[in-house]
């Protein structure tokens, strides 16, 4: 994998109104960031209240010129892929090519039992969202689908509009198979820390340090093969800004209520970035050269503070 150009993003968490959002995503624009994110959920908890994705992210579009909009990520069961691969095609068309699609098992099981809709297990998830790649990434290339799955079944059909250019697709994923699928049928892989089968996602630091990451990074180049050069390497990352590094570090396990032996792991983990924006630069250069992370993605209630690091490394 060759050594990519840093590109940054916000993802929407405090934006409750058309302003709030509108003035967030053109001071994204003046920032520098490429992409602005919208998650997908509609119970409270964990993130807050949050708008619609597409219908968010079209307002989003219309309010700026040539920041990229994405969805971080959808959650497949939430939509039927016909109907996703209609509004994606048609928010493509009217951002003028600007959408990226990010896609998810879901995993969420409070969200999922108070709508009423069945948690599956999550090799029952995943297989949904494999043919439903298959059937999206087919209408938003311009085919005529037809498809027969154990999940979906899709007779000659085709999507109206056709996409601006075909969107990229980005694949959330943590878990060992769901690594290997988003390797092979993603553009972009935005690597998490592992769903628990319960429907929670692990937060404990174990599963944020080195080995755990690179025993990852292993499951989606085993699912890349030999388009694994191609594959973009994401991660929505923790910036805690500080003087100096360990007293970053140290605020930083106190606010995910982590033990004190995490202070010391902290600086090393691939999502975690302490200190000075100077210092969060060079370790985002040692880590792309290191994993090949890329693209990285901050919540908006850090994107003014974190746009010196965005600036130090695209340049802008």
């Amino acid at each position: 994998m060759g050594v990519r150009p840093f590109r940054f993003g916000v993802v929407v968490e405090s934006a409750r109104t058309a302003e709030d959002l509108v003035r967030t995503a053109r001071r994204a624009e003046e920032l520098g960031y490429a992409t602005l994110n919208v998650r997908d959920h509609f119970v409270r908890e964990p993130f807050g209240d949050q708008l619609a994705p597409m219908v968010a992210l079209t307002a989003a579009a219309c309010a700026t010129r040539a920041l990229r909009v994405g969805t971080l990520v959808l959650a497949n069961d939430y939509r039927h892929p016909v109907m996703l691969a209609k509004e994606a095609a048609t928010l493509d068309r009217l951002s003028g090519g600007r959408l990226e699609l990010g896609l998810g098992a879901g995993w969420l099981r409070e969200e999922y039992e108070r709508a009423g809709l069945p948690f599956d297990p999550p090799g029952t998830r995943v297989d949904r969202l494999a043919e439903a790649l298959h059937v999206i990434k087919g209408l938003l290339a311009g085919e005529e689908v037809t498809f027969t799955g154990d999940h979906y079944r899709v007779h000659g059909l085709s999507t109206f509009p056709r996409p601006a250019r075909r969107p990229p697709i980005l694949v959330g994923a943590g878990s060992p198979r769901m690594l290997r699928l988003a390797g092979r049928e993603a553009d972009i892989v935005g690597v998490l820390p592992p769903a628990r089968p319960g429907g929670t996602i692990a937060g404990g630091f174990a599963e944020r340090l080195p080995e755990a990451v690179d025993a990852q990074l292993v499951q989606v180049r085993r699912g890349a093969g030999k388009r694994w050069p191609s594959v973009e390497l994401s991660m929505l990352v923790s910036p805690t800004f500080a003087g100096h590094p360990r007293r970053g570090a140290e605020a930083a396990a106190a606010r995910r209520g982590w033990p004190p032996e995490a202070v010391d792991l902290i600086p090393r983990m691939p999502s975690q970035f302490v200190g000075p924006p100077e210092h969060m630069a060079e370790q985002m250069a040692g880590r792309r050269e290191r994993y090949g992370f890329s693209y990285y993605v901050v919540a908006d209630s850090a994107m003014e503070d974190f746009a010196p690091v965005v600036g130090l490394l695209t340049g802008r």
